[in-house]
């Protein structure tokens, strides 16, 4: 397998300064695509090791592009994560004034991030949507609009430069990016761990989001990521993308997911990973009733009661 990484492109994003935060990265060949589909077909095809893409924003949340494409298609795994603070700069050719803006373009995803600044200081200015913000600013470079959000250290490799810098709507503003692979073994437990599933109900009833919840919370799971996403099978038809903490050779996670699945109509493992927003001492012990031990002693009970043991 080629010994590349394909990320969100081009050049001077969000997605390739969190990238090469990677060591990994270090020994790779970083190639831009235009998309998050085309990066994620990338790894489908054989042409890339991994995608490193965007999936959820604390100001949004979930990054529909993304999640969408791990629900559907080929099944890919998530092997890592990476945090980001995200700040905008309003990036414009030289010589640019504010007044002279009238189109500013990034991707959708920035835009309700920026959606109040761009309120009190363009409201006349008309919004164009981009492949990325890097794609935004290099459209900035050819002409096509007057103004890009973007990192803005972007700015010198398209040639722009920055009229506006620390652009956000929100304060401590961070996007979490994902690194893709094939399916294979997940890593082994480092202590703080996060388990990606997407479920898909069986029927539609009274109580079922409950049914699926009830799998994690009789277990002492939390959740970190809930969204629901539609199937594309009509109105009122979805399948929920979640984010649970724990590993999957924990015997509380495992057990939800065999829960799970016996409930669901299908169930996608997305993998089991290292958590970027804690070290693993600084994650609190699983709830009375719910640790390893206990789900053994337990097994063990039942063991002994069939056995006349007890």
């Amino acid at each position: 397998m080629p010994a590349s990484y394909a990320y969100l492109g081009p050049e001077g994003t969000f997605t390739e300064v969190a990238l090469r935060t990677l060591p990994e990265a270090a020994t790779r060949e970083l190639i831009p695509y235009v998309s998050v589909q085309s990066a994620l077909d990338a790894v489908r095809a054989g042409e890339a090791e991994a995608a490193f893409v965007p999936i959820e924003n604390s100001v949004e949340g979930g990054i529909t592009t993304t999640l969408d494409e791990l629900v559907a298609g080929a099944p890919l795994m998530i092997y890592r994560e990476v945090l980001l603070s995200i700040t905008f700069a309003l990036l414009v050719r030289p010589g640019t004034k504010l007044s002279d803006i009238k189109t500013v373009s990034a991707h959708p995803a920035a835009q309700p991030q920026v959606r109040n600044w761009l309120k009190k200081h363009l409201p006349d200015a008309h919004w164009e949507s981009a492949a990325s913000n890097a794609d935004a600013a290099r459209l900035v470079q050819e002409g096509q609009y007057d103004a890009a959000f973007a990192g803005e250290f972007a700015a010198a490799r398209y040639g722009l430069e920055a009229l506006e810098t620390g652009i956000h709507d929100a304060e401590n503003a961070q996007t979490r990016f994902v690194l893709v692979g094939r399916p294979a073994r997940p890593a082994a437990p480092t202590g703080a761990d996060k388990t990606s599933v997407v479920l898909w109900q069986r029927d539609d009833h009274p109580g079922g989001l409950r049914d699926l919840l009830g799998e994690f919370a009789t277990r002492g799971i939390n959740l970190m990521l809930l969204q629901s996403r539609p199937t594309g099978a009509g109105i009122g038809n979805y399948c929920f993308c979640i984010d649970a903490e724990g590993h999957i050779s924990d015997r509380r996670v495992a057990e939800a997911l065999m829960g799970l699945k016996r409930i669901c109509l299908q169930v996608r493992y997305l993998g089991s990973y290292p958590r970027a927003d804690m070290k693993p001492g600084d994650v609190q012990p699983p709830r009375l009733g719910t640790s390893d031990e206990e789900f053994v002693a337990a097994a063990d009970w039942v063991a002994r009661c069939q056995d006349g043991r007890f």
